[in-house]
């Protein structure tokens, strides 16, 4: 048959390629071969078919073997969840439906106590209830609820302001609502990581028709004017709107002033003779306010980001269901451009170097560190009032209520190197409230001296609501060691200098109630001999590159006049030391001397070492079941989440942003919209702020989230600084307790916070190319400040570093930053995780951070990992005991979400059925004579073959007793180490 077959397929080649016409045919009729050739046709076209198919099937499975990790992840948060059953876990035995409630509650009361009320004009607020009010400003159709970026949230369900006051029993115009949404105006499409869109959107009033303005002002004598400012990741706010493209006119306008629209809007409103006029401040930027000292401005109501539900409570202080206790975080001047930090924040670029650069050149002098020194004499201490008013318009810890109270220095203690000052605070008016205590320090300052803020914040607390007439004293305490000042160019520690110091109770940074003193009768340097009582070794500079390496001249209090910059100076040239650093190939330690690791199965599993001390001998036991492969993948591929290695029992898990609320970028789960950082910074509630982290973290647990990339820790160096959303306040203490309470709330839930970014990334501006230089004693007082703070009083478990050089080295890569500082001093045990490794980010080297203190890289596409070498394995495995070690100590084995690969397992099977249908069609066109059950079997025989063949292949895990591959496995008990030593 086979030749018979053959012979016809050889007489068929001899064809001509066109008949001759003589032999045509009358219609209906074919010849012998024509039939078999049109018989032939489909099978010809089905091989065809196959082809392409199997082209494409090749295509997509090189596809995934290469990009296998960050598919995975996709496929696990987006596909997973699609299937019924897998691991159902519970928070608190909430279910996610009840985490989600209870977190809409907690939204709404972080609103409550975070904003802030800034006038009240003849008391004007609160409002009647169920009053009739009219809404002005677009922005109160088109409310902002937080910012842009990763931190951002879904806000598709969020109460709106016209929700909002309607829920609080306000009857809105609607007509004026109707004609802000048919103005023709809209907010500019928002998102992405390159900054925000800051095109103002106000309507002309040039379309405000007399018939509009009689309605209004017949339906309400109430006017309610809304303004919002935006910001957001990869870009900061511009400080001239003119340069920036936003406005036609060059009038120096900061996008943190009132556009002309804006004035516009408010003179109309005013014009129009309103009783109460009311201005709501929908910003999380610290504004130019001065227009609300105007008369014809009533009240003025500070809001910030509400997010989910925010808008409630904002209805509800507005008709006094609710009395405003915030107070602010940061300082509002009447100019943006007073700071000194003003002038050094934005791009700078060297004019010989593709490189950016920032000068830290204010020193401490940041926020109210500045504002409340700048015109205090040094002599006396006496502040020029006048030259003060005329630039601060509300001080740092400003905030008014509806009610009164008084605050009184009930007792006052200092023993064994702890102050102690109880407060009694009486609410003296005629509602109930809540009040803040506020505790400050000035210590003795010698001019030329170490520099001194005239008043730091050493301590506060907040009241329970009180009823008229009652009273509650409220304790502070705080270490004496804690006013020492960081002494960078002499001994080189902290240093409590001798002399007298004063304990002061305030109203806010500005206003002294009472004081007391403590007195320090010679220096206390904290050198290596005598460390601080709250370090494990002493802090001691770390830091001298970047303090000396490009700045020359910081801002000293001893000399304002000659140190205060006044203009913007770019194009410096990068010295010859950085230029090298940045442009020469990096170097990778390795030390011949270091032995190899071992490997061995001991039978262990992470749920072994919960509860474990960092130091038991068991971690070392539970890491040589770890091989070089689990350890690079492990390290390479922890982009929000980190990968199984069932070597060691540890599941995959879910790592998620962020600051306001849970925030997938790889799939669609969102959580709820909490108020942006800085209103929940401007409760001043520890207790409250720990409550919120431990419903945060219940919602994370109950949609099987683990990890939270937050709090953001940074400050808020600038107003214009494009993530102050994200960051809580000007000052560290409050920073640092604030993101403390919030990660010992989620640690309850089992949840772990990346506190980030460490460190100085107080700016968006070419974040992914920018030398930060500072001195010593501003990062350590400052810009450290709240990340030890979160460290020492949280027992946090996770860092999240920044994308900053700090002077010529990345901070991911800073074995001065990470190891010395973070793990030696502050006694960090956990995992250092690098801001996203994805796209550009070519300089965020995994053999640098792994060998400087960092973990893991936040990416899903892997990098480049250099296992070769003893000194790179010893360092891996440095860092996969602190990734496990996080995970040890947390809900890692109980929340962990379903990660089984459903999406491979479909693949294989669409592999097996092209794989198989390409064999049926080819079989039949290559002369086999099979029948039909024959053909069906032999293909599912070799499908089965082929499923065999893709299951080892992709699914094999290499069992519960991992090592090094090419060392084979060893049996439990027993240990390998490397044939060939690594050099």
């Amino acid at each position: 048959m086979h030749n018979v077959h053959h012979t016809a397929q050889i007489k068929k080649m001899q064809l001509p390629l066109f008949p001759p016409l003589h032999r045509c045919v009358c219609k209906g009729e074919l010849t012998m071969n024509e039939k078999k050739s049109v018989s032939r046709s489909p099978g010809r076209a089905s091989a065809i078919a196959v082809s392409v198919l199997l082209v494409i099937t090749l295509i997509v499975n090189l596809v995934c073997i290469q990009l296998y990790p960050a598919i995975n992840a996709f496929m696990a948060a987006n596909l997973n969840p699609l299937f019924a059953g897998g691991n159902a876990i519970s928070a608190e035995h909430l279910s996610p439906a009840e985490a989600k409630e209870a977190s809409l509650r907690m939204a709404q009361q972080l609103e409550r106590e975070g904003m802030v009320l800034l006038e009240n004009k003849d008391n004007a607020l609160p409002l009647a209830q169920g009053a009739k009010v009219n809404l002005f400003g677009f922005a109160t159709i088109s409310p902002l609820y937080g910012g842009t970026g990763s931190g951002a949230s879904d806000t598709s369900s969020n109460v709106d302001l016209i929700q909002g006051l309607t829920n609080a029993g306000f009857v809105v115009n609607e007509e004026l609502v109707k004609f802000y949404q048919s103005s023709g105006i809209s907010r500019p499409e928002q998102g992405g990581y390159v900054g925000s869109n800051f095109t103002p959107a106000e309507v002309p009033v040039s379309q405000y028709t007399q018939q509009v303005l009689a309605q209004a002002k017949e339906f309400s004598d109430v006017a309610i004017v809304m303004l919002s400012r935006i910001g957001g990741e990869g870009g900061d706010l511009p400080a001239d709107m003119y340069q920036a493209g936003y406005s036609t006119t060059d009038d120096g306008r900061s996008y943190l002033a009132l556009t002309q629209e804006e004035e516009d809007l408010l003179k109309l409103v005013k014009d129009q003779g309103y009783g109460t006029v009311v201005v709501l401040i929908n910003s999380s930027h610290a504004m130019e306010l001065g227009f609300l000292e105007d008369e014809g401005i009533d009240a003025a109501l500070w809001i910030g980001g509400p997010g989910s539900t925010g808008m409630n409570a904002v209805g509800e202080a507005l008709c006094g269901l609710v009395n405003p206790s915030g107070r602010l975080t940061d300082t509002y001047a009447y100019d943006v451009s007073s700071s000194p930090a003003y002038w050094n924040a934005g791009s700078f670029t060297y004019s010989n170097l593709d490189h950016n650069y920032v000068e830290y050149a204010e020193g401490i002098y940041v926020g109210y560190r500045f504002y409340e020194t700048r015109w205090v004499d040094n002599e006396t201490g006496e502040c020029d009032e006048q030259a003060y008013q005329s630039v601060v318009q509300y001080p740092f810890g400003y905030g008014l209520s509806y009610t009164t109270f008084s605050q009184e220095i009930e007792g006052y203690t200092d023993a064994n190197g702890t102050i102690t000052m109880t407060v009694k605070v009486t609410n003296t008016g005629d509602v109930a409230g809540k009040d803040v205590v506020q505790v400050y320090y000035t210590a003795p300052y010698t001019i030329g001296g170490i520099e001194k803020s005239h008043v730091v914040l050493s301590g506060f607390g907040k009241t329970q609501l009180l009823q008229p007439g009652e009273s509650e004293s409220v304790e502070i305490s705080f270490a004496a060691e804690d006013m020492a000042s960081y002494d960078y160019q002499n001994h080189g520690c902290y240093v409590l200098e001798a002399g007298t110091y004063q304990i002061k109770l305030m109203r806010n940074a500005h206003q002294v109630i009472d004081q007391r003193t403590y007195t320090v009768d010679a220096d206390i340097v904290y050198n290596e001999d005598n460390p601080r009582a709250s370090d494990d070794t002493a802090a001691v500079n770390q830091f001298d590159d970047v303090t000396n390496g490009q700045i020359t001249t910081y801002v000293s209090r001893a000399d304002w006049a000659g140190t205060l910059p006044t203009s913007r100076t770019d194009g410096k040239a990068a010295s010859d030391a950085l230029v090298t650093a940045l442009t020469t190939a990096p170097v990778y330690a390795s030390n011949p001397d270091d032995a190899p690791i071992t490997f061995a199965n001991h039978g262990l599993t992470l749920e072994d070492l919960a509860g474990k001390d960092y130091d038991d001998p068991m971690w070392e036991q539970l890491l040589e079941q770890l091989s070089v492969e689990d350890m690079t993948n492990m390290i390479s591929n922890g982009g929000w989440s980190t990968p199984e290695a069932p070597s060691v029992g540890k599941p995959a898990t879910n790592e998620l942003d962020g600051p306001a609320g849970i925030n997938s970028l790889v799939s669609s789960l969102r959580g709820v919209s909490f108020p942006s950082e800085v209103v929940i910074g401007s409760t001043w509630n520890e207790e409250l702020v720990e409550e919120f982290g431990r419903t945060f973290g219940a919602e994370a647990s109950a949609n099987h989230v683990v990890g939270l990339y937050a709090p953001g820790a940074n400050l808020h160096r600038t107003p214009l600084s494009g993530r102050n959303f994200e960051y809580y306040a000007e000052d560290a203490l409050l920073s640092g307790r604030m993101a403390a309470a919030t990660i010992r709330g989620a640690a309850s839930q089992g949840v772990y916070c990346y506190t980030k970014h460490f460190a100085l990334n107080d700016q968006e501006s070419n974040r992914l190319s920018l030398s930060v230089w500072s001195n010593e004693q501003a990062m350590r007082e400052l810009y450290l400040r709240p990340f030890e703070i979160a460290v020492k009083e949280s027992g946090s478990t996770a860092i999240m570093s920044s994308y900053s050089y700090l002077g010529a080295t990345w901070a991911g890569a800073s074995s001065a930053l990470l190891t010395d500082v973070l793990r030696n001093e502050w006694g960090f045990r956990g995992t250092v995780v690098t801001d996203s490794a994805m796209g550009n980010t070519s300089w965020m080297d995994v053999n640098l951070a792994i060998r400087a203190g960092g973990d893991m890289m936040l990416c899903l596409m892997g990098v480049n990992l250099d296992s070769s070498t003893n000194t790179a394995q010893q360092a891996m495995r440095t860092a996969c005991h602190n990734i496990l070690y996080t995970q040890a100590n947390s809900v890692a084995v109980s929340a962990a979400a379903d990660t089984s690969p459903y999406w491979l397992m479909m693949l294989v099977v669409l592999d097996t059925a092209v794989l198989c249908a390409a064999l049926f069609v080819f079989l039949g066109r290559r002369g086999v004579q099979l029948k039909l059950p024959a053909k069906i079997g032999t293909v599912a025989v070799v499908g089965l073959v082929l499923a065999l063949i893709f299951y080892f292949a992709f699914f094999r895990t290499g069992g519960t007793a991992a090592s090094d591959p090419a060392q084979g496995t060893p049996s439990a008990g027993q240990s390998s180490a490397p044939s060939q030593q690594p050099s």
